[in-house]
C-alpha cells in the first residue's frame, strides 16, 4: 500500500497535485536502475548530452507559460516571480554547457614525452533534494550540470512542491533524456531518508542549515560520496551614508524592501539584519522602509493588480514564523511593525515584519520569512562587526556612496555574495553561488556546480613506454 502524498495552493489550501510517496523498496529500486543506467550515459559522447540538454531547454520554453504558473500555484509567489523562475532555468541550460567548457572540459598539453592530459569523470548516481522556495530553479541547477558530466540522477522534490518536480522531469524525458538516467522519487522525510542511506555516490541538496547539519554528521564516514549544500544565512545589509546626504533615502527604503522581503523573505538570500548609524539617516531610513512595508501589495498568485508578495508556504511556516518573531519581542526588540497576519485570508499571508534589536542579544537563526531586525551601530568598525556577528556566511550587502567604505566591507566581510548598493538577493548563474559556516560546505552552485558534479583525472601520456631505461643511465651496478 502506498503512502499518499499531497501539495496545496497556499493562497486557498486547494490541492493542487496528488500522487503515490516513494516507499523506502522503491526508492532502492530507482537506485538499482539509476546505477544500471549511468555507465551508458556516461559513455555517450559529450556532444549528444549537449544536444539532449538543448533539447530540454527547448521543452522548458515551450510550456514556459504553464510551468510559471504551476510554480506559482503550487508556492504560492505572484506570476510575475514563477515567469522570473521559469527563465532562470532556461537560462541555466547554456551556463551549465559554458561551465563545463570553462571548469570541466578535456585538456591536452604536449610535454617532451608525449602529452599531460586533464579529464573530467562522473561520480556515478547523485541524489539531489530540491527546496519548495525555488523548486524548478534550484534542483534544476544542480540536475544539469550533473547530467552535463554523465551522472544518473534521482530527483526527490521538496514534499510541499511534487508537481514542479513531475513537471521537470516529464520535460526531461521529453527531450529525449534515456529513461533511468534522471529518476523522480516524490515522498517526504521518510523517502528522503531512504535516498541518503541508498548506494549513491553524491548529494547535492539545497536547504536548511540544520539539514545540512544533519547530512555532514551522517555521511562524515562515507568519504566516497560528494557532498555539496546550499544553505541558509542570516545575511546583513549595511546603510551607510558615509558623505552626508549622497543617498536617496527612498531609493535606499527600496533597496531593503527588494533585499529583506521579495518571495515573502523565502529566499536564503533575503537581508536578515539591518545595519544602520545613529542618529539622523538611520532614523530617516526606517521610518522610509516602514513606510514602503505599509504600501506592499499581498495577494494570491493570480490576483490582479499584481502582487508584490504572496503567502509564506504553509499555516505552519507562518505559525512557526511568528513564534520566532514572538521570542524575539520577549527579549526585548521594540516592534516597528509586527509579522501581522491579514485579515480575510488564509493564514499564510502576513504582512511583514520589522524589529529594532539594538543591544539585544537575539538567537543567530533565518527566519525564513519576510521579518529584517535592525541594529543601529556607532560607526563603521562596529557595522562590519555586526554583520560579521553570525555563524552563517551566505550573502551579505553594503549600500553606500563611499568607495572607500565598499572596498574595506568587501575585503572584511564573511560571506560568498558580496553586493554593493544592490540588493542582497541579486546572483548570477554565470558566477559561484554559496557561503560559508553554517551556510555551505564550501562547495557553492551555480556556475560552479560542475566543480562537484565531476571528479579530475590527470595523465601523463606517451605512445610507447621510451626515456625510461636511460633514465637510469649511470645508476646501476654491472
Amino acid at each position: 500500500m502506498h503512502a499518499m502524498l499531497q501539495s496545496f495552493d497556499p493562497a486557498t489550501g486547494e490541492v493542487v497535485w496528488e500522487g503515490p510517496a516513494a516507499m523506502p523498496e522503491a526508492v532502492a529500486r530507482a537506485v538499482d536502475t539509476a546505477r544500471l543506467s549511468h555507465a551508458a550515459w556516461a559513455s555517450t559522447p559529450l556532444a549528444q548530452r549537449l544536444a539532449v540538454a538543448r533539447a530540454y531547454r527547448g521543452e522548458l520554453e515551450k510550456r514556459s507559460d504553464d510551468l510559471a504558473r504551476l510554480i506559482s500555484r503550487e508556492t504560492g509567489k505572484p506570476l510575475w516571480e514563477g515567469r522570473g523562475e521559469v527563465a532562470s532555468m532556461i537560462g541555466k541550460v547554456d551556463l551549465s554547457i559554458a561551465a563545463q567548457a570553462d571548469r570541466a572540459s578535456e585538456k591536452h598539453t604536449a610535454t617532451t614525452f608525449g602529452e599531460a592530459v586533464l579529464r573530467h569523470h562522473p561520480h556515478g548516481v547523485m541524489a539531489v533534494l530540491g527546496p519548495y522556495n525555488f523548486p524548478g530553479h534550484l534542483p534544476n541547477g544542480h540536475i544539469v550540470p550533473a547530467l552535463l558530466a554523465g551522472n544518473a540522477v534521482l530527483f526527490k522534490p521538496s514534499e510541499l512542491t511534487p508537481a514542479v518536480g513531475e513537471a521537470m522531469a516529464q520535460a526531461s524525458s521529453d527531450a529525449g533524456l534515456p529513461e533511468g538516467v534522471l529518476s523522480l522519487v516524490q515522498g517526504g522525510k521518510e523517502t528522503g531518508a531512504a535516498l541518503v542511506a541508498a548506494d549513491i555516490d553524491g548529494l547535492l541538496f539545497t536547504g536548511s542549515a540544520t539539514a545540512g547539519a544533519h547530512f555532514r554528521r551522517i555521511f562524515a564516514d562515507r568519504p566516497k560520496v560528494i557532498l555539496a549544500l546550499e544553505l541558509g544565512g542570516n545575511n546583513p545589509l549595511v546603510v551607510w551614508d558615509g558623505a552626508e546626504g549622497a543617498l536617496d533615502v527612498e531609493e535606499v527604503a527600496a533597496l531593503v524592501v527588494q533585499s529583506a522581503y521579495v518571495t515573502s523573505g523565502q529566499r536564503c538570500s533575503c537581508a536578515r539584519r539591518l545595519i544602520l548609524p545613529r542618529g539622523r539617516f538611520g532614523n530617516a531610513v526606517i521610518e522610509a522602509v516602514a513606510m514602503l512595508r505599509d504600501r506592499l501589495r499581498l495577494g494570491a498568485w493570480d490576483e490582479e493588480p499584481t502582487p508584490y508578495m504572496g503567502p509564506l508556504i504553509s499555516p505552519e511556516a507562518a505559525a512557526r514564523a511568528q513564534q520566532q518573531v514572538g521570542q524575539i519581542v520577549a527579549l526585548g526588540a521594540k516592534p516597528i511593525r509586527l509579522l501581522e497576519p491579514l485579515a480575510d485570508r488564509r493564514a499564510t499571508f502576513v504582512a511583514p515584519a520589522l524589529l529594532d534589536v539594538t543591544g539585544l542579544t537575539v538567537p543567530d537563526e533565518e527566519i525564513f520569512a519576510p521579518v529584517l531586525q535592525v541594529t543601529r551601530v556607532a560607526d563603521f568598525d562596529s557595522a562590519i562587526a555586526a554583520a560579521n556577528a553570525t555563524r552563517f556566511g551566505l550573502a551579505a550587502g553594503l549600500v553606500s556612496a563611499d568607495l572607500a567604505l565598499w572596498q574595506r566591507f568587501v575585503v572584511e566581510s564573511r560571506a560568498g555574495v558580496v553586493n554593493r548598493n544592490r540588493p542582497t538577493t541579486g546572483a548570477s548563474g554565470a558566477m559561484p553561488f554559496g557561503g560559508l559556516g553554517d551556510s555551505g560546505n564550501h562547495r557553492p552552485s551555480a556556475f560552479y556546480a560542475a566543480d562537484y558534479c565531476a571528479y579530475p583525472v590527470a595523465s601523463f601520456e606517451a605512445a610507447l613506454p621510451t626515456g625510461n631505461r636511460d633514465s637510469l643511465a649511470g645508476m646501476l651496478t654491472a
